[in-house]
Order: structure tokens, then sequence, then C-alpha cells
């Protein structure tokens, strides 16, 4: 169907269709007659969740008429469920909440919201977004028992299925993941949100995130895998959302956490929150400083955050957002395989350092109209700069020399953007349908300079071009993006139980490089050959127009059948292609992913006491990038990237999150008791694929299987609570993977190899008295030595090794 087809069809389905609709309304209030804002009212017939507004007003949209159960949730109030049978189009109660008698244990409030929330997914429809059909996961951070301070991404993440993971001993500065055979490095190949906004580098030159968002700051995770391409972007992975804590309904609450750890690790977390009248805010600073298991791995930063918030009306809203954070960190370099072996700690880099410093922008309209539509519109930029200083042969085992010429790279990111979205709510015979339709509008003006840095110890980042004039990296570029998309998708309910969701996004891509790098050759004696400046001014335009079709079939009330298949594109980066890496060449002619992804899966709930996902997934691609090793221009080993060909990615992944008190010890209201498992068996093959390498030979990898997939992915454990004590142990385990499309298993140089087999063990702990609660822990208590990733540039190159046995306290209050 064409595009112009596609939307003819919809405005004449918009046309013809009837509204109609039932409301359950009403304001929820304590005994005194104060009006409670963010109670969360849980419609148990149908899973949906919704919050009371600022004046305690609430009204639950439903599709038609019968009995529904209720439950209206807020801390220090006692949970009150409420039938109601709604017969009316406008049905309305007041809600009166008492306050509790006493104070309820940590495993009471639990339980409660179990209730509200368990391992839940992503709502067919959420504010101006459609998930109907789609795989999504939603990690709830106050569930979580785990070591918080350090974004330990294996505690976070231990129930999103198969995930994998880079490890580094930075104190959760940056978040590496990836999954179903994709790099994870800085999570570049997911579409990465903070409370709904674009928060990578450039989402089209340089979709890597060096700022993850503080755990101790979240509210939720959103994940929503390929289908997400429609709505997010065209990424293969998906996209993962980090919404931040909702402002307290106190006019102001302090929370404060303190931290230290192995390896002198420190940290603090204060966040202030609040609401009065139509106005809220909250608002965080967090500081780390630690030094690493390994020399030269000291670092330090400062994130600072603020939400401001103006309720209008019931009906329309005002959100402000600003983020920053910068750090300073010292980088210990890479590995051999044998120097892994000889020893996984030590360093022989001391002059590397990197430096961050990240300025988020955001300001958000929502409305809700009459007749059930809502409209949102989402400004957003970026003002950011990335620093990295060091030397970084490819000889990995060569030791750093002091008073020599480092390796300097800057770049400067400047972006903005517009994301506006309009979803209706309309009647089709008896089924209530929706429709969304949405435009962005994104630019950025980024830039890259490398050059040489000076020949000190300290993080200088200034160019050394006058002590270093005969350097030969040097490169000026600028990186002018441009990208308009417009994109919709609509729900068909062909029955109250059975949906089609059909999508499209049409993208205009333009990428550009402008600038100039310095080539040197030299002869065998260091003489210098030639000495030449190429000014290029590179420019490339695409339209794309990718479709996607998801199914949802609810056959009993918890239960779903999902699947969903979607068009894939992800554009190759000017600013990856012109960084000179003495441990990777890319080629010059490299182009554009494209592919799709599926998945078929059930998913639900049982009887309150088994939350389950269970699904196949399939990722195919054309001109998939890949990596191999090949002699450099000096004759050492590199990775060269480039298009191998095509290849294909499936796997089974399950999830089940077993409540055992609640099966087996229902009177046991102080006791809670879980037992969870995520599992993926992932398989990957390429399947026509070859290159002709530089020197003429064809290399072939058909039958090879791709990077970055380990067979097996499990991550499982075990809660256990009694009153104010909750307690976690967690075994992860990831099979072996490959690191470069040849499936090299080692060669000692570092840079190219296989990952192999690991198993971790974590255990946390938490103990809350009054408005205080402990949490301390062990992460990898076996203290195994292992490594989840192969550097090609920093903090590399090399094997990066992942922590050792590390100790954690927390002492946290809130007034």
């Amino acid at each position: 169907m064409k595009l112009k087809d596609f939307k003819y069809f919809i405005v004449v389905l918009f046309a013809t269709s009837a509204y109609s609709q039932y409301n359950f309304s009403g304001t929820v209030s304590d005994i005194y007659g104060k009006k409670l804002a963010g109670v969360e009212i849980y419609n148990k017939t149908n899973g949906s969740i919704t919050k009371s507004g600022s004046n305690g007003t609430f009204d639950v949209v439903l599709k038609s008429q019968g009995e529904y159960v209720f439950i209206f949730f807020s801390e220090n109030y006692a949970m009150t469920e409420k039938k109601v049978s709604i017969l009316e189009k406008t049905n309305q109660e007041s809600i009166v909440l008492a306050p509790l008698s006493k104070q309820l244990s940590e495993v009471v409030i639990s339980r409660q919201r179990e209730q509200l929330s368990a391992v839940r997914k992503l709502k067919d429809i959420e504010e101006t977004a459609i998930y109907a059909g789609k795989k999504t996961e939603v990690v709830t951070i106050g569930k979580l028992t785990a070591n918080k301070a350090t974004n330990n991404a294996r505690q976070i993440f231990s129930q999103v299925v198969g995930l994998t993971i880079n490890e580094n001993s930075d104190g959760g500065l940056q978040l590496s993941i990836g999954g179903r055979g994709l790099n994870p490095n800085r999570t570049s190949n997911f579409n990465t949100r903070q409370n709904g906004y674009d928060i990578s580098a450039d989402v089209l030159g340089y979709p890597e995130s060096y700022y993850a968002t503080p755990t101790e700051a979240l509210e939720e995770i959103q994940i929503v895998r390929g289908a997400a391409s429609l709505q997010y972007g065209t990424q293969f992975g998906g996209m993962i959302n980090f919404k931040l804590k909702s402002p307290s309904s106190k006019e102001m609450e302090l929370t404060n956490r303190t931290t230290g750890g192995s390896y002198d690790l420190f940290t603090n977390f204060t966040s202030l929150s609040g609401t009065k009248g139509k106005f809220s805010y909250y608002t965080f600073y967090n500081y780390k400083q630690g030094n690493g298991f390994r020399p030269n791995s000291q670092f330090d930063s400062k994130a600072f955050f603020a939400n401001l918030n103006y309720q209008f009306t019931d009906r329309t809203s005002l959100h402000f957002d600003y983020t920053h954070f910068d750090y300073l960190a010292k980088q210990p370099g890479g590995l051999t395989d044998s120097m892994f072996e000889q020893d996984p700690s030590q360093s022989n880099r001391d002059r590397n350092w990197f430096a961050i410093d990240w300025n988020l922008f955001s300001l958000r309209l929502k409305h809700k109209f009459k007749h059930d539509a809502e409209f949102s519109l989402q400004l957003f930029g970026l003002d950011a700069s990335r620093k990295a200083l060091g030397f970084r042969s490819n000889r990995v085992n060569s030791v750093d020399k002091p008073n020599t010429e480092r390796d300097l790279i800057l770049g400067d990111f400047v972006n903005w953007g517009a994301e506006a979205r309009y979803l209706k709510k309309y009647k089709m015979g008896q089924n209530t349908n929706a429709l969304l339709l949405g435009g962005k509008y994104y630019q950025s003006k980024n830039s890259g300079i490398q050059g040489p840095g000076s020949s000190g110890n300290d993080a200088n980042f200034n160019l050394a071009t006058d002590e270093f004039p005969l350097y030969a990296n040097q490169s000026d570029y600028a990186f002018p993006n441009l990208n308009f998309a417009f994109f919709g998708e609509n729900i068909f309910r062909i029955s109250p139980s059975f949906s089609i969701t059909p999508g499209f996004r049409f993208e205009k891509i333009r990428t550009k490089a402008e600038g100039y790098y310095r080539r040197i050759n030299r002869d065998l004696a260091g003489g210098i050959n030639e000495d030449v400046i190429i000014n290029e001014n590179n420019v490339k335009d695409r339209q794309l127009l990718l479709f996607g079709v998801g199914v949802s079939y609810k056959p009993l009330n918890g239960i779903e059948v999902y699947g969903n298949v979607s068009q894939n594109y992800r554009s190759i980066t000017f600013n990856d292609i012109r960084t000179a890496n003495p441990s990777q060449e890319i080629d010059a002619d490299i182009t554009d992913e494209k592919g799709y992804t599926s998945d078929i899966g059930v998913r639900g709930k049982i009887n309150d006491k088994l939350t389950f996902d269970a699904s196949i997934f399939g990722l195919y691609y054309n001109d998939k990038i890949g990596e191999y090793e090949d002699k450099g221009v000096n004759a050492f080993p590199v990775r060269f990237r480039d298009n191998i060909g095509t290849a294909f990615t499936y796997g089974f992944e399950t999830m089940f999150d077993w409540n055992i008190a609640k099966t087996f010890l229902k009177e046991k209201e102080n006791l809670s008791w879980n037992l969870f498992s995520n599992l993926a068996i992932t398989g990957s093959q390429y399947l026509n694929a070859s290159v002709v390498n530089r020197h003429g030979n064809v290399i072939k990898f058909k039958g090879n299987e791709v990077e970055f997939v380990p067979l097996y992915n499990l991550k499982t454990g075990t809660g256990v609570g009694y009153k104010n004590f909750l307690s976690s142990l967690q075994l992860t385990y990831v099979s072996s993977q490959f690191t470069d499309a040849l499936n090299l298993k080692t060669n000692d140089s570092g840079i190219t190899g296989a990952i192999p087999a690991y198993y971790v063990l974590d255990f946390s702990a938490s103990y809350k008295w009054s408005k205080f609660k402990l949490e301390a822990g062990v992460n990898n208590f076996t203290n195994n030595w292992y490594f989840t990733r192969r550097a090609t540039g920093y903090p590399g190159p090399g094997i990066i090794p992942s922590e050792p046995r590390a100790f954690y306290t927390t002492l946290e209050f809130v007034f």
C-alpha cells in the first residue's frame, strides 16, 4: 500500500466512525478532606494503571458497561479496593483513603505494589504512544533489591531477556547493553531516551550514550524491542526509555543516599521533590568517586537534574527538564589474552584520560482534548563534549613511553529536535480503536577533531601541534545532520480480545561530513615520502518508507498472545569513518544496514502468582556491518569493519517470576519469597557473506556465527523478605561469544577473539527502620575473573577485565 493510499484509508475510517465511551471519574481524598495527588488507580479487570491529578481528580476511560474492580494505592494510606458497576456513560465516585494506624513493613508494601506493577509490560496505549502487539518490558526500580548506587546492569536488568552487557569498573558512569547479536558498546543499537527524549550524542551520526541516568533517580525503565522502529527511529535494537521518579505528593520530600564500597568507592545521591498546588518538582544531585580495582582507574563524576511541572488544568500541563553530567576518568587500557591470564588487574597505561560534559534540555506540552484525544509536543536539545587522550597502540602489550605524543580526540555535540504526537481513540462498531500520528524534526551540528596530545601525564586536553608538528592522524570535521520523520500506527480491534496494529514510518535523512584529514607516508627508514592535506565534503541523502504490523489476542483475562514484524534500518556514521584508530580500520565504501525484526510470543499473569513471557524472535540483515581481523598499515592485526553480507539471528526467550509466598504461604502477610528465571537461547548465521580485503583476497563468512551472540544467556535468582528485611540472590551465566565475523577464538592481540563463558553471583539485602534504610551487598562474591569486552579504542584497546569481588553499603534517609 502506498503512503498516500494509507493516509486516505485512515481519513475515511476516521470520518465514518462514531464516538462512544464510558467514564469512571471522581476525586480521591483523605478522611480530613485533603485531596490526594499521585494515587495509583489500578483497574484489576483489565490491568491498566492511572494516577490522580494534582487536585485529586481522576478519569478512567472504559470500553463498555459492566462490573469493574479498582484498587487505590498511596503510601502511608490503607490500600482500598472498590467494586463499581458501570451502567451510564459517566459514573462518578468520591474515594476516601484512611491513613495507616501503623507503619507497614517493607514486605507488606512490596506485596501491595505487586498488585499494581509486578513484572509488567507496557499497556497497549500509554499517553500518546501505542505498544499493542509489541514485545515490551518494564523494570520497576522500586521492586529491586540491588546495587543501585553503581548502576549494576546485571542486577538492574535481571528480568529483561537476552541482554548482553559490557561491564566496566567505573561506578556505572556509562551503560553499554545490547542483545540479539547487537554490539553493546554504549547502547548504540537502541534509541536511548530519558523521560521520552533523546539523550545520545547524535541520533544519526553518533548514536552512542555517554550519559547514564542514575538508577537511584529512576521510577522505571521501559524497553521496546525492534518493532519500536516505527515510532522511535529505525534501530534494530528498539527503544529504551529511562523514566525518572515523579514528584512527591508532599510539599517537600528530601532523600539522601550515601554509599561506600570496595576500591575507595564513595557516592552520594540527594533528591528534593514536592507538589504545591499546580506546581511540582523533582531534582537531584549525584556525586561519585572511586579508584577502580586496577591501577590508573580513578574517576570523579557529578550529575544534576531538575524537573519542573505546571498543571494548568486537568487537561493541560507543561514539563521542563534540565540535566548536567560531567566526569573525568583515568583509563588503565586493555590487555592481551596472555596478560589477562597472568594478572587481570595489571595496567600498562598511565597517561590515558577520558572526560565528558553533558547538558540536556527538554520542554514538553501535554494536552487532553475532549472526546478521548491527546496531544504532546516535546522540544529537546543537547550541548555536550567528549574528550579522549592517551596512548592507544594496537600493540596492546607495548608499554606506554613517557614524554611521547598521545592521541587526542575532541568531539562537540550540539543538536536539537521536536517531536509531536496526536492520539485519537474512536469507536468502530462495538470496539474502541486508536489512531496515532506523529512527526519528528532533528538537526545537529557536531564536530570532531583529532590531533597530537601533550607528552605529559596529566589530563591536558589541548592540542599539542607545536610540540608534535608531524602527527600523522590529524583531522578536523563538522557533521551537520538533518532528519525529518513522519509516522503513524492504528489499533484496529476486530473484537474485544483481538487487535491488529499496522504502522508506517517515513524518514528523510541527510548526513554530511565536511573537513580535512592529514596523510603522512613514510619510508622504511622513517623518512617522509608524502605529507598532504585531503579535503572532503561528503553528503548522503536517503528517503525511507518502513512498514510494520503487530497482532494481539487476549483469550483470557491476563493472558496475551502477540506477534509483530517491522522493517529496520541503521545508517553508517561519518564520525566513525573519519576517526583514525590504530586498532580498527573501516572500509571507505561502507553502506547502511537494512532488514527486519519479528517476535511471536505469549505473556501474562496467572492468579497473581506467576508472571511470564515466552517468545521466539528473528532478526534479518542485509549488508550486515561486521568486523574481521586483517593486517593494518603497520602490519599489526586490526579489526576491519565492513559490510559482511546477509545475516540472520534467531532465538527463544523466556522469563517467569513466581511468587512462592502467595502460592504456599498466603497467611504469612509479613513474608515474601519469589523465584525468577530469565533465559535466552540464541542462534545466528551469516547466510551470504564475503568481502574482498585490501590485498585483493576474497574472505568468506558464510556459515559463521554473528558477533556478540552467546548461545545461552541466563539470569536467575530468588528474593526473600521478612517484615522490613529484603534480600536477593542472583546468578548470571553467559556462554562464549565471538567478537569478529571470522569467529577467531584468540590470537593474543587482545583486540580480536572470543569472549569466554562466565558466571557471576550477586547478593544484596536491605533493612528499613522508620525513615532510614540500610542496604548492603556483595557483587561477584565468588570472585571470578572474566571479561565481557574486547575494545578497539578507548578504554582499551584490548581486553577490559570485569570487576572482581566488591562490597557496598548504602545508608538512606527520607524526610
